[in-house]
């Protein structure tokens, strides 16, 4: 009996002395790997991003932006500058809106200390003017529209006239490359109505948005 449990010893023993070091070696291993897979695709998703700033930087911005989606969607972790080159790149697109928005997250992120700040800083201002240009222009248009205003001219206060912005649905609806996106109409109310004042200001531009 105690030889038996001699033996029991010897064995369990010896499995400790080469089985454990091999099962830590595997785990030591597998972590290894592990790390490196992720480096490799840090790199990858580097690359891509490089890749589409120099498709930026061609002048190929529908491409670019294509190029950084892909980046968007594939990084576990995005790149703090791709939030820049979106933005700056949202910017030459005419995507002002976009561009604003981007822009912003990269100074949010950064701060002064970021590579690209003050070239951020520059680009925003710019994107502001663009989207004020923009939404000056739709106003524009509006007054143009001799059916609004006949609209207009027979509208008799009290009554509720059909926004001309949002046609009534309540939201704006705005489609790109990148699918369809829906923002509140800042001009109606619930049921995308204006009343004869409000209709009135819009045409001469002097409605305030609610947002």
């Amino acid at each position: 009996m105690p030889a038996m449990s001699f033996t029991k010893i010897l064995i369990l023993a010896v499995i400790l002395f080469f089985v454990l070091p091999l099962s830590c070696f595997s785990q030591r291993n597998n972590s290894t790997i592990f790390e490196e897979m992720k480096a490799a695709k840090k790199a990858d998703i580097l690359k891509e991003m490089d890749h589409g700033v120099n498709l930026m930087e061609s002048g190929q911005y529908t491409q670019a932006d294509i190029q950084f989606r892909n980046v968007l969607e594939n990084a576990e972790v995005v790149p703090t500058d791709l939030t820049f080159h979106i933005g700056k790149n949202s910017l030459y697109l005419e995507q002002f809106k976009q561009s604003i928005n981007w822009l912003n997250k990269y100074i949010e992120l950064k701060g002064t200390k970021g590579q690209y700040y003050f070239e951020a800083v520059q680009l925003l201002k710019d994107a502001e003017k663009g989207f004020l240009s923009a939404e000056r222009t739709a106003t524009d248009s509006l007054q143009s529209d001799t059916t609004a205003l006949q609209v207009f001219k027979e509208c008799q206060e009290g009554t509720n006239v059909i926004c001309p912005v949002c046609k009534g649905e309540t939201v704006i609806i705005e489609t790109s490359n990148f699918g369809t996106k829906y923002r509140p109409c800042p001009y109606s109310n619930d049921k995308g109505l204006l009343t004869c004042v409000e209709y009135n200001l819009l045409l001469q531009g002097k409605l305030v948005p609610k947002f």
